[in-house]
């Protein structure tokens, strides 16, 4: 689709629908408990596509690419760090393949390395930067409308991939979405308040938040954010929190109704992009769907 399309119907006042979880729903499609969703891009591509169009299906305006781990160093800790190129193409293809025929937008994921920055860790910034400069490019010139740089916690980080991003493209749209996963701060300790401050600045579209903790928890960083940043909001929390079956499977027990319940407040509170994050499977994505757009 067109690039400046997605910006168009946000600036022309719609709320529109982003997927649901990509690992928790892959893991009922068989994938093992611990195994990185990306392992699946090149030996499963149809599981991947067949969740991509249950989305569709589902309500979805919006599909995130199977690339969240797929950084050359988060790569690493599963051995598929030489198949980088490979798997990021790969999984933009998949994606791309199920919205052709739809007006489903397809947003590149870019998820954290996994490891921290210096100098709390030995990853450089310019180190950084390098590695998600390098995943940006596959995903933009493959064709991503959008890319969102999602479940970030350290802003020195998460300002290394949007400089990546820039680098590459000046002009395609770009998320840039906080996990508070300790309730209301990240685990580095950052604010919606202190996140809005340092990333609003920045050549980004929407700022945003997506997985962390509760729905409450969830819904208390949207409405601090709302109240310090005029930029649009993204907006993806989990179903609510795990519990761990029996298998080692994460067990999200929201169930769609109380789900959508809910999300008519998210656009009050200011989200014009909605989606779910871990334990959100396509029969939440509906409900939600209904109780936003009815």
């Amino acid at each position: 689709m067109e690039r400046m399309a997605f910006l168009g119907r946000l600036a022309a006042g719609e709320v529109l629908i982003s997927d649901g979880a990509t690992g928790t729903n892959l893991q009922k499609l068989g994938l093992p408990v611990g195994a990185a969703a990306e392992l699946w891009v090149l030996e499963n591509p149809d599981a991947i596509k067949t969740l991509n169009q249950a989305f569709i299906q589902a309500g979805a305006d919006i599909l995130l690419t199977c690339t969240f781990g797929a950084t050359r160093h988060r790569l690493a800790a599963s051995g598929l760090q030489d198949q980088f190129e490979a798997i990021n193409k790969a999984a933009l293809e998949i994606t791309l393949n199920a919205a052709a025929d739809s007006d489903v937008f397809v947003a590149g994921s870019i998820g954290p390395l996994g490891l921290m920055l210096a100098p709390f860790g030995e990853v450089t910034v310019e180190e950084a930067e390098a590695d998600f400069r390098d995943q940006a490019e596959i995903l933009i010139q493959g064709g991503a409308d959008l890319i969102v740089i999602e479940t970030q916690f350290d802003l020195n980080e998460a300002t290394a991939a949007i400089r990546a991003v820039r680098a590459v493209d000046r002009e395609v749209p770009l998320v840039c979405s906080f996990s508070y996963d300790r309730g209301t701060r990240t685990m580095m300790g950052v604010s919606p308040e202190s996140m809005a401050a340092e990333i609003g600045p920045l050549d980004v579209d929407l700022l945003g938040i997506n997985c962390g903790r509760s729905l409450e928890d969830n819904f208390s960083a949207l409405t601090r954010l709302q109240s310090v940043t005029d930029r649009a909001i993204w907006f993806k929390p989990n179903a609510g929190m795990p519990e761990m079956g029996a298998d080692g499977q994460a067990i999200y027990s929201v169930t769609p109704a109380e789900m959508a319940a809910l999300a008519p407040d998210w656009v009050t509170a200011g989200a014009r992009v909605i989606g779910g994050c871990c334990g959100t499977s396509p029969e939440h994505l509906a409900a939600i769907v209904k109780a936003i757009h009815s």
